[in-house]
């Protein structure tokens, strides 16, 4: 089957169902696994690069105001691909091409792809997806047995931190502005022995907050995961709010890679449980070897 994914968390989802063979495009922040860079790729940003994180929110806040896409698709490179598949979303307008305009181009298309989108807004709705888009693909028992695999893993860290002391966390997905942890992060921290501290109910958006309500909340550990970024340059932008972040009045301060297991929903999310339990409760749960973290001295 010929593949276009959309959507990175739908890129990693495919080449750990076994089917990077049948991928034949991605998208312009498709970067896991490594074979990804060979591809042909079918995105581009509209936000110019080199802003600065607050002008990077002023920019996607206005083009998401007025409507307008923040990315542009290759409709010809598309339907020269000759596609059967492509997957996209529509849960986050911030990470990916319109769903709509997907659909509108594939109805389009000579070869009539099936369109799936992955909207998960949960823990449970991500590992959903997983035999959801196996079973489009022609390959259900690949889709159980993953599926089996990532829940094993996560039921391995709940068990590991059962019975410990949870933590106040507060999960920072930007830091100018501030925005709170949202979507599947709640869980996930409770999954690794902790309770989210601004209080963000599973499955609801990630939303602007003030300092002073992260100062309030009173968080034991502050994980700074700006979305879409990786451990250097989330240390980097913790670096650039150090007052801030030392008023929280926090034990600890991590920058982790939010880029591979906390933005995107996919089975990545499991490493990030598994690095979770670790930054929680380093005694229970050992670190991952897969990820990146730095501790950000104070």
């Amino acid at each position: 089957m010929r593949i276009a994914s959309l959507v990175p968390s739908a890129t990693e989802l495919l080449f750990a169902l076994g089917l990077g063979d049948d991928v034949v495009a991605v998208t312009h922040e498709c970067d896991h696994p490594a074979a990804v860079a060979e591809l042909p790729r079918l995105t581009r940003s509209m936000v110019p690069a080199g802003l600065e994180p607050a002008e990077i929110d002023a920019v996607v806040r206005e083009r998401v105001g007025a409507g307008q896409s923040l990315y542009a698709l290759d409709s010809e490179r598309l339907e020269g691909l000759g596609v059967e598949l492509i997957v996209t979303q529509q849960v986050c307008e911030v990470c990916a091409v319109s769903s709509d305009d997907v659909h509108a181009i594939a109805e389009r298309l000579p070869t009539r792809p099936r369109v799936i989108s992955l909207d998960p807004s949960t823990l449970g709705d991500t590992i959903a997806d997983v035999p959801r888009l196996a079973t489009a693909a022609g390959v259900p028992d690949a889709g159980e047995r993953l599926r089996k695999s990532l829940e094993r893993r996560i039921d391995a860290v709940r068990a590991a931190t059962a019975g410990a002391e949870p933590r106040r966390v507060a999960a920072l997905e930007w830091l100018d502005p501030v925005y709170c942890g949202g979507h599947w992060v709640p869980e996930m921290i409770a999954a690794a022995g902790g309770v989210d501290a601004i209080g963000t109910a599973p499955g609801d958006r990630s939303r602007v907050v003030e300092w002073d309500e992260v100062e309030a909340s009173g968080p034991g550990v502050v994980i700074v995961m700006p979305c879409g970024l990786y451990a250097h340059n989330a240390e980097r932008e913790a670096n650039r709010h150090r007052r801030r972040l030392a008023s929280l009045g926090a034990a600890d301060v991590f920058a982790v890679d939010a880029a591979s297991s906390f933005s995107r929903p996919g089975p990545r999310l499991a490493d990030g449980i598994e690095l979770l339990g670790h930054l929680l409760h380093p005694e229970r749960v050992e670190a991952p070897t897969s990820l990146e973290w730095r501790r950000i001295s104070l």
